[in-house]
């Protein structure tokens, strides 16, 4: 059973802020939530193989060949910001 004490250590591991309302719908859909979980391990899923997938799953991919590339000038056209033959784009790593 969840209670209002564990949705709100929930919101703190996750750095969430919530507000008293919330946390009274969050209990009771996360209790919902786990009830469910707990009639679903009630059936019985002997022989029943593990699968991720629901239906067959083939590699669709192509086999890998050397090609030509697009050269570099074409690549580069409509670039906003290039340089030295490269894209520029804004720093995003803080220091």
């Amino acid at each position: 059973m969840i209670n209002k004490k564990d949705v709100e250590y929930i919101a703190n591991l996750a750095n969430l802020k919530i507000d008293e309302d919330d946390k009274e719908l969050f209990t009771r859909q996360l209790d919902d939530i786990l009830n469910y979980v707990e009639k679903l391990n009630e059936l019985d899923t002997e022989g029943v193989v593990p699968t991720a997938y629901t239906v067959p799953m083939k590699n669709v991919l192509r086999e890998d060949r050397v090609g030509l590339s697009i050269p570099r000038e074409k690549a580069l056209a409509n670039a906003p910001d290039k340089k030295d033959g490269q894209f520029r784009v804004p720093r995003i790593i803080s220091e």
